[in-house]
C-alpha cells in the first residue's frame, strides 16, 4: 500500500477498470444464434450443440465510470501530465462528481460447450471471472491539487473493492407447453482473490507550521500467502501499515451459486424474459485486516507550509510529500489473520421485453434493464435496441443506453454457421481513445469469441 491512495486516483482508471461483472454483453441479450445467451438468462438455449475454442470462446472485458482520462490527464505544452501540474487550473475540479464511480469486469472462458438432451438444452462452462469498482470523493482531488488554499479537508468514503474467482457451471435450459421457457445453472466458485478497502474518514487540518488529522479506515484482504509491510511514520513516529505482498499463490475459497430464467411468449410477435444471475457466496480461508480499530487522531508538524519558492518547505514540495505519504496519514495497523470470512457475489437482475414486427418478423424490437446489486456499487441501466436476421447465419444489432454512468451505444454483430461461430460487439462504443487505447471518458467494452456449432 506505499503510495496506495495516490497510485489509486492516478492509475484507476487505466488499471481498476480495463483490467478486471457486465459479465456478458447486454447487447446479445435479444440477438439470436448468439451462442452465450444463456449467460443473460438460462432459460435461453441454442439452436445447435457447440464447443468453444479455449479462452476466445467467450472474452469479455468493461470499464465504467463516471469520472475518466480526461479528468485525470492533461496535454500541457505538448507533454501529458496528470492535474497536479501546476500548469493544470484548479477549475478541472468543477466537472468532478462530488462521489466519483469507477469499476471494471473481466469474463474469461476457458472452455464451454452446450448440447441438446435431456429433453431440453445443457451447458458446462469453465470461466475466470474479476471484478473491481471504486468510490472516490471529490475531496481527495480538492486536497491533492489545492493544499493549503482550504484550511480543513474530509475525505471521507474512498472505498475499493475487487474479486477474483474461477467459475464451473452447470445450466439446463427446458420447454414448458408452448409460451413458457425455464432455466438454471448451478455453478461451483473458486476464489482466487477479494479485497475491500473501505477508507472511512479523514477529517485534516492544514495549517503553515502543523496539522491534524482524525482518520477511521480498514482493507480486509483475502489473498493466499498475503502479509502486510510497516514502516514508521517519521510525522508521528508511530508504526503503519504501507505496502501489501503475497509469497504465494493459489486458491484461497470456496462457493457456490445459482442462476434462474425464464421467458415467456403470449404470441409469436412477443416475448418477455426475467433472470437472475450470480445468486450466491464465496467463502474465504481467511480475512487479513489492517485497521485505525475506529477512530484515530494525531497531529504533526512534519509538514510546514511556505509561498517561497525558494524555500526548502516550498508548498509545492510539500504537498508533493503529503500526498505521496497519503497511506501515512491513516496510520492503519495491521491486525493479522482474524478467520474466515464470507462475502456474496454481485447478483445481476435482467428483465426483458421483445416484440417482432408482425410484417417482418426477422426485425425485433427489444427493451432490456439490468440491475447489479452490489451495495454501494449498485447500479442499473436500460438498454433500447433493434436486431436484425435477414438470413439464418447473421444477426445483427444496435441499442442505445442510460442508466447510472450515463448514455452510450451498444451493438452486436453474430456469423453462425454449422461448423463456424464469430461474434464481436460492445455494450459501450469506444470513443476516443488515449494513445494506450483507452477510453477517455472511462466507459467501453469489448465482447469476442469463436466457437465451433455442429
Amino acid at each position: 500500500m506505499n503510495k496506495y491512495i495516490k497510485t489509486a486516483i492516478l492509475s484507476a482508471t487505466a488499471v481498476l477498470s480495463f483490467g478486471a461483472v457486465a459479465q456478458n454483453t447486454n447487447s446479445a441479450y435479444f440477438t439470436e444464434g448468439y451462442t452465450h445467451r444463456y449467460e443473460l438468462n438460462p432459460a435461453f438455449g441454442n439452436e445447435k450443440n457447440y464447443i468453444s475454442i479455449p479462452v476466445v470462446g467467450n472474452f469479455n472485458a468493461a470499464m465504467r465510470g463516471t469520472i475518466g482520462l480526461e479528468n485525470i490527464f492533461y496535454n500541457v505544452d505538448g507533454q501529458t501530465t496528470t492535474f497536479l501540474n501546476p500548469a493544470v487550473d484548479a477549475s478541472f475540479l468543477n466537472d468532478i462528481n462530488d462521489m466519483s464511480r469507477l469499476g471494471g469486469d473481466m469474463n474469461i472462458s476457458l472452455m464451454s460447450a452446450g448440447f441438446k438432451a435431456f429433453n431440453g438444452y445443457n451447458t458446462v462452462s469453465f470461466n475466470v471471472k474479476g471484478n473491481i469498482n471504486s468510490l472516490i470523493p471529490k475531496t481527495l482531488f480538492s486536497f491533492m491539487k489545492e493544499g493549503i488554499e482550504n484550511k480543513t479537508y474530509d475525505i471521507s468514503n474512498f472505498d475499493i473493492h475487487t474479486d477474483v474467482y474461477g467459475e464451473i457451471a452447470l445450466g439446463h435450459s427446458h420447454q414448458l407447453g408452448d409460451k413458457w421457457r425455464i432455466g438454471g445453472a448451478v455453478k461451483f466458485l473458486l476464489g482466487a482473490a477479494n479485497v475491500d478497502a473501505r477508507f472511512n474518514k479523514a477529517q485534516l487540518t492544514l495549517g503553515e507550521d502543523a496539522w491534524s488529522a482524525v482518520t477511521n479506515a480498514e482493507i480486509q484482504a483475502s489473498v493466499k500467502g498475503l502479509n502486510y509491510e510497516t514502516e514508521i511514520n517519521e510525522a508521528t513516529g508511530h508504526e503503519y501499515v504501507n505496502g501489501m505482498e503475497a509469497e504465494e499463490s493459489g486458491l484461497n475459497g470456496f462457493g457456490m451459486a445459482v442462476d434462474l430464467g425464464a421467458e415467456f411468449k403470449p404470441n409469436k410477435n412477443w416475448s418477455i424474459s426475467v433472470a437472475l444471475l450470480d445468486l450466491g457466496f464465496i467463502k474465504w480461508n481467511n480475512n487479513v485486516v489492517a485497521s485505525t480499530g475506529g477512530d484515530k487522531t494525531f497531529s504533526t508538524d512534519a509538514y510546514s507550509f511556505s509561498v517561497d519558492n525558494d524555500a526548502p518547505n516550498f508548498i509545492g514540495d510539500e504537498l508533493e510529500k503529503m500526498v505521496d505519504d497519503l497511506s501515512a496519514i491513516y496510520e492503519l495497523e495491521d491486525k493479522g489473520d482474524m478467520g474466515s470470512r464470507t462475502t456474496t457475489l454481485a447478483a445481476t437482475l435482467n428483465i426483458g421485453a421483445e416484440f417482432a414486427l408482425p410484417v417482418y418478423d426477422k426485425l425485433k424490437f427489444g427493451l432490456l434493464n439490468s440491475t447489479r446489486f452490489q451495495g454501494d456499487y449498485t447500479w442499473t441501466e436500460f438498454r433500447l435496441g433493434a436486431n436484425i436476421n435477414p438470413v439464418k447465419p447473421l444477426s445483427l444489432g444496435a441499442n442505445v443506453v442510460v442508466g447510472t454512468y450515463g448514455w452510450g451505444f451498444g451493438w452486436m454483430a453474430n456469423v453462425n454457421v454449422t461448423g463456424f461461430n464469430l461474434f464481436l460487439g460492445m455494450d459501450r462504443t469506444l470513443g476516443k481513445l488515449t494513445k494506450q487505447g483507452l477510453p477517455l471518458s472511462s466507459n467501453g467494452s469489448v465482447n469476442l469469441g469463436v466457437n465451433i456449432p455442429f
